[in-house]
Order: C-alpha cells, then sequence, then structure tokens
C-alpha cells in the first residue's frame, strides 16, 4: 500500500484519557478511535494487527484440532436459565427485551450456545472427543474502562469449548488447548505465565489464567520463586503462623467507650492487631454472613462467596442490618451472640489464644475469646494473603505483582452438561453427561499488552508476526525521480514475494515521516536517500533501533533473512 492512499492520523500529544501506556499508543498512532466510554473504533492500522492475532489464533486451534463456528450475538434467557446464569450474571450483562417482550441478552460468554449445540448435535460416544470455537464479539458493561481496549465494553474474543466422554479425555483435551495458547502468546512474542484461577460461576474443577505482568493491572498475582507458586489473589492460600499454645484465659468483657476501629484498640489494650479478631458483617442475597478474620488481615470475598455456594448480590451490611445482629453499633461487631445466617471464621482465627473481639454491645470488647469454648462457626480459609506470607506450597515467602489477564482455561466437568441436559450414549449403551472444558482468549487484550511489553519512547515496537505491516519503504524526497524509482523497484520486488509492504509516498519532510513511522511500529524501514549514488540504502529494525547502510543488491536478502530470524514464512 501506499501510504499517500491510506487514512493516517498520528497524534503527538498523549491524550489526557489515557492512563496506561497501549492505550496512549494506540490511541496516538491511529489504532483506535473512541466512540464512548469503553467502546471504540478499530481504524485499518488497529484492525490489520486484530486479524493478524486472529490467524494466529486459527491456525493453533487447528492443531488442536478445534473446529470453527459462529454463534449469535443474542443469547434467550430461555438457554441461560437453564443452565442458572441468568441470575447469577449482575449488571455487568447488557440484556434487551424484543418487541414481543421476550428477554434476551448481549452475550459476555458463551458457554451455554457451546452445551446448546453439543445436547442437539452428539448422540453417541464414536462422535467424542469434539472441540468447537469461534472468535466473536461480546459485551459487558464493565464498571471500570480506565485501561482502553484492556476494558472495553465491547470486544473480540477466541472461545472454545471441548467435549468428552471423561475426565482423562478432557485431560488430554485440556492439555492441547494449554499447549495452543502457549504457542499463541510465544507467537505474539508475549511474555506470559499461567497461574491457578478460581473457577467462578464457571464451575468447579480446575482452571489456569495466562497473566501478563503490569504495574497497571486489575489482577494481583501470588508467586512462590522458590516452588514456582502461581496463583490469581482470588485462590490464593498461605500458611500461617504456628500459634504457641497458651491456656484458656477468663472471658471478660471490659468498656471500650468510643473505640471502634483495630488502630485504636491497639492503642487501648496496648497490644498489636495480631491479638484482635474483626466480625465483618454481609449481606448475601438476602442472608446475613458474619467473616471473622485476624485483626491484621483483609477478608478475601471471592473465597467467601465460593464457600456460601454464590450469590448474585454481596456486599457490606447497612447499619440496620448491623444493629439486628449484633444489638449494638457498627464497629462493635463479635462472634458471641451474633445473630446471623452463618458464621465463617478464618482458621487463623479458630487457632489463636486468648483474643480480643467486639461484644455486640455497644462501647465494649471481649478480652481472652477462644474458639471452641465461646462460640463456634464454620471454619476455613477466608484471609487475603499478604506480600512475605508462607507459600502453602513449600513454606518460602511468597511475593504479589499486578497482571493483565489475557486468556483462562477451565475444566468445566459436568457443570453445564447436567444443568442443560446435553448427554451422550456411551459404549455401556447408558446416556453419560458430557464432559466439558471451556477456553477463552482476549483478542483485544493480546493486542494491548504486546504494546505494553514492546514499546519505548518514541512508540509501538511490532514484533514481526503481528505488525499491520511488514516493512515500510521511505523514499526521502518524493521529487527526487531516482529515489522514487529505486523505492519502487524495491517495493514491487517485496510485494512480488509476499511481504506486507508500505511505501511512504507522502509529500511530508522525511523526519515527520519517520516520527509517524516510529510511532506505529513497522518492523523494518527501507530509507532511499542520498546514498543511492553510492549504491546503498539505509535499514533499520525497528525492535532493535540499529541503522545499517547496505547494497541496494542485498536489501531482499536482507529482508528474508529477518523473516528467517522471526520464523516467518514468506
Amino acid at each position: 500500500m501506499k501510504l499517500s492512499k491510506m487514512l493516517i492520523s498520528t497524534l503527538r500529544e498523549v491524550p489526557a484519557e489515557a492512563e496506561i501506556v497501549s492505550h496512549q499508543l494506540m490511541l496516538r498512532a491511529g489504532m483506535i478511535r473512541k466512540v464512548s466510554s469503553g467502546v471504540y473504533n478499530y481504524m485499518p492500522f488497529g484492525i490489520k494487527v486484530i486479524k493478524k492475532i486472529e490467524k494466529i489464533v486459527r491456525s493453533e486451534m487447528e492443531v488442536a484440532d478445534a473446529q470453527e463456528f459462529l454463534a449469535s450475538a443474542l443469547l434467550t434467557s430461555e438457554l441461560l436459565i437453564e443452565s442458572g446464569r441468568w441470575n447469577i450474571f449482575g449488571p455487568e450483562v447488557f440484556r434487551l427485551k424484543d418487541r414481543n417482550e421476550r428477554e434476551f441478552c448481549l452475550a459476555p460468554t458463551h458457554e451455554e450456545t457451546f452445551t446448546d449445540i453439543a445436547r442437539n448435535e452428539i448422540k453417541s460416544y464414536k462422535q467424542l472427543p469434539l472441540n468447537l470455537y469461534q472468535i466473536q464479539t461480546k459485551y459487558r458493561d464493565e464498571k471500570t474502562t480506565r485501561l482502553g481496549v484492556m476494558t472495553s465494553r465491547e470486544f473480540t474474543m477466541g472461545e472454545a469449548c471441548s467435549f468428552d466422554a471423561s475426565n482423562e479425555g478432557l485431560d488430554i483435551s485440556y492439555n492441547k488447548m494449554y499447549n495452543a495458547y502457549t504457542n499463541i502468546f510465544k507467537r505474539c512474542s508475549l511474555k506470559c505465565k499461567d497461574v491457578e484461577a478460581d473457577c467462578g460461576a464457571m464451575g468447579d474443577l480446575s482452571s489456569l489464567e495466562f497473566m501478563v505482568k503490569s504495574e497497571v493491572g486489575e489482577e494481583e498475582v501470588v508467586t512462590c520463586s522458590s516452588c514456582g507458586y502461581a496463583v490469581n489473589m482470588e485462590k490464593a492460600t498461605s500458611t500461617s503462623e504456628p500459634m504457641k499454645k497458651e491456656e484458656f484465659k477468663e472471658l471478660n468483657k471490659i468498656l471500650t467507650p468510643g473505640i471502634k476501629t483495630i488502630e485504636d484498640l491497639e492503642k487501648f489494650f496496648n497490644t498489636t492487631n495480631k491479638k484482635f479478631a474483626k466480625t465483618l458483617i454481609f449481606k448475601a442475597d438476602d442472608r446475613v454472613i458474619a467473616v471473622m478474620v485476624r485483626g491484621d488481615r483483609q477478608l478475601n470475598e471471592n473465597k467467601v462467596i465460593n464457600a456460601i455456594g454464590g450469590a448474585k448480590k454481596f456486599e457490606l451490611a447497612d447499619e440496620g442490618v448491623v444493629m439486628a445482629s449484633t444489638s449494638a453499633i457498627v464497629g462493635f461487631a463479635g462472634p458471641i451472640g451474633i445473630v446471623a445466617d452463618l458464621l465463617l471464621v478464618d482458621s487463623e482465627v479458630a487457632n489463636m489464644y486468648n483474643y480480643i473481639v467486639g461484644a455486640n454491645d455497644t462501647g465494649y470488647h471481649y478480652e481472652n475469646v477462644n474458639y471452641g469454648r465461646d462460640f463456634k462457626g464454620l471454619v476455613g480459609d477466608y484471609k487475603k494473603v499478604v506480600e512475605g506470607d508462607k507459600c502453602s506450597k513449600c513454606e518460602s515467602q511468597i511475593t504479589i505483582d499486578r497482571g493483565i489477564e489475557l486468556a483462562h482455561i477451565f475444566k468445566l466437568g459436568t457443570v453445564y452438561s447436567q444443568s442443560m441436559g446435553a448427554t451422550f450414549i456411551g459404549q455401556d449403551g447408558k446416556n453419560n453427561p458430557l464432559v466439558m472444558g471451556r477456553y477463552g482468549i482476549g483478542i483485544n487484550r493480546t493486542m494491548a499488552a504486546i504494546i505494553e511489553q514492546h514499546h519505548d519512547e518514541n512508540g509501538i515496537k511490532w514484533p514481526m508476526s503481528v505488525a499491520p505491516y511488514q516493512v515500510v519503504v521511505v523514499p526521502v524526497s518524493i521529487k527526487d525521480e531516482e529515489q522514487m524509482k529505486i523505492a519502487e523497484e524495491i517495493y514491487n520486488k517485496l510485494k512480488g514475494i509476499g511481504v506486507e509492504v508500505l511505501m511512504d509516498d507522502r509529500n511530508e519532510r522525511v523526519g515527520v515521516k519517520f516520527k509517524d513511522l516510529d510511532l506505529i511500529g513497522i518492523p523494518i524501514r527501507i530509507t532511499i536517500g542520498k546514498k543511492i549514488s553510492e549504491g546503498n540504502v539505509e535499514f533499520k529494525l525497528r525492535y532493535a533501533g540499529d541503522n545499517e547502510i547496505i547494497e541496494i543488491d542485498s536489501v531482499m536478502d536482507r529482508v528474508k533473512q529477518e523473516f528467517v530470524n522471526n520464523n516467518i514464512t514468506l
């Protein structure tokens, strides 16, 4: 393509709305343009990158024996009610009605559609295993859209479901898809880490997330450098410090007027926050849930939601609910005599001795409280791990980094097939539920993550595999006939061997051209200038930053060598 015929609109200034590098550079390089909060148009350069990533996904899906299909973006409420997710999904789902008042939603994900196809089409074990995938637009009303296309409300997702006759078969399908995703990110030149993840509303077997490290990431990733343990914060566990055994002391009720916070209690009792256990009260749909964690700990709400079997709405209780549960104002809740549907006790609290809690009486606390003697509840792991905690696998210290999720793979088992009646006739002649796996990769997120990992102060440094164009030929002066002649010859030869090549034939100063091209990030730049009188041109690799003077006759071989170096086939 000739740049003089293309829509190219670069920005010199960083848009005020863009917080992260990928968002800034996508706007500045003219890859995207904002429609509204979290909604974007993909401009010519941007859509070419998207298509390149999709092509890589398709080729790896073929290796994994997955077949492509395309589902409707509209999901009926009946299908989601059948799976149980219509009422689980919250305000992030776009819901609508047709003229006959029939309810639909814009698909945030398509598990039900995959399952519906399988139950209608798969009859026998002879049709298994089966793996279907699609690359489809999804819709989610994200609460925050500050990360550009990382958190957009409309996005492209590669999504697959595998169907097997057994858990052993699922393991094989799952491993194929794990390898496929690993190869996708490798081919996109992305450094990803796969971490254990919570299944959430998807199922109950196991799952992995593919994360890229990022200071602006909305996910927290817990890792151990000693044993390789890596897990999303939602699922992270740690080993508690061993408690020194003590004799139970006499329970005392202490007047603590006006003291509500852990910090106030530390001063009043002249001790550390580890000697306190705080009781937090939540409303989970129509239930009142009380949860206890040590005074220095934060609660992991995801663990609590899983422990109570899920909740459509989970939030801190208001003052009225707290008063009804504790007979006290906020700040004095405790486990002794609390009125709640369920009391969850973190295992750390259950193993403490002679600690301090709220007395469910305004202005009072109990000291020398002990689990088992003074109260009981459902003991489990409800705390949020922190930097420096001991790894639950090897007891070395864990570290916590921020990351961005690019892909997620699940072993769903029979969660959907049982709820939706997706069965097959096995070798034994009996009906059996299909054993499912679910796999998803964010195409737009992958594009943004590549920019996050491949950029400099001048702009994007696209890897060859996903660059909108691989080579750009730049005549310094379009008024110089010899420069234009050589530029055209090189341009046409490159096109002839299948290289995706641009020619910057715009009537602009060469400095403007270079700034635009560095910003857009074309991997190879061939500059045709005054050195053609010596039979030479300038050859520059955007991702290396070095300029070379090479002979005109060696240009084709030099370009071909870069393709070989990047494992790109012409």
